[in-house]
């Protein structure tokens, strides 16, 4: 197994590319604290957790708002008390939400913020001080093709990305030294429920699909696999960088 005996916290875990990293990360050895968000993913997140392990040894489920220090701060360190520490962080808690910019309002532009950008960097400050003290960790941030790809409708999103692009290289440089490597995994179009607005349309389904080479949408479990390989020792000599897992859609003409 890739990752024996590591301990790892994903954030949004309770469903989605979330869930099917928590799943793959248990599988591969590693101990998986799940976090939901409200009481509404609660049993979902627990589900995650029991289906991993039942009697709450190896998982468990852990509520916190990802945008509230607060939250972080306590999860962080209840994640390290219970698991004696934190060797992986996988900062994949994200929303979207279709506005176009001149009617954009500002509260919607300040929540995906907070979540997706806010939310990353306040997950990863507070788990690199566990990590730091240990001398070594991962963290993986959940990006997505439109840090680079352009999104009409979804600026507070793409804007989101692109900061989550660099502020990946730049702690990457800066923790390098203590051991941490921190690198982006930016999946294309994937078939959870963040996406069912194009999913359950047939017509906007096929639409997407036929602007994808392998001419699909990729499976939660394909980006789990690549977070796992990330996370573990194969991919020791990578940090700084983003790995794209999006069935060739960058490579399309339309999007460059």
């Amino acid at each position: 197994m890739l990752l024996e005996g590591r301990r790892a916290l994903v954030t949004g875990g309770s469903s989605g590319i979330g869930r099917a990293t928590a799943l793959r990360l248990a599988e591969e050895g590693a101990r998986v604290a799940v976090n939901y968000f409200s009481e509404q993913e609660r049993s979902d997140a627990e589900a995650v957790a029991s289906q991993i392990d039942p009697a709450g040894t190896r998982a468990y489920a852990v509520q916190a708002d990802v945008g509230a220090e607060a939250d972080v701060v306590r999860m962080i360190g209840e994640c390290r008390d219970r698991f004696g520490g934190l060797d992986i962080l996988v900062n994949n808690a994200g929303i979207e939400k279709q506005a176009p910019t001149l009617e954009m309002p500002l509260d919607l532009w300040e929540r995906i913020l907070r979540t997706n950008l806010t939310g990353a960097f306040l997950c990863l400050r507070e788990a690199g001080k566990v990590m730091a003290a240990q001398r070594q960790g991962v963290i993986v941030n959940m990006s997505s093709v439109h840090e680079f790809i352009p999104w009409p409708g979804f600026a507070h999103y793409c804007a989101s990305k692109g900061g989550l692009k660099l502020l990946t290289e730049t702690v990457a440089r800066e923790w390098a030294r203590l051991g941490i490597r921190v690198l982006s995994i930016a999946p294309g179009a994937i078939a959870t429920p963040i996406n069912s607005f194009v999913l359950d349309d047939a017509e906007a389904r096929h639409r997407v699909e036929g602007e994808i080479p392998l001419g699909r949408f990729g499976r939660p479990e394909e980006i789990a696999a690549a977070v796992v390989w990330a996370a573990s020792d194969q991919a020791g000599y990578v940090t700084g960088t983003t790995l794209v897992v999006d069935g060739g859609m960058s490579t399309y003409p339309k999007f460059s």
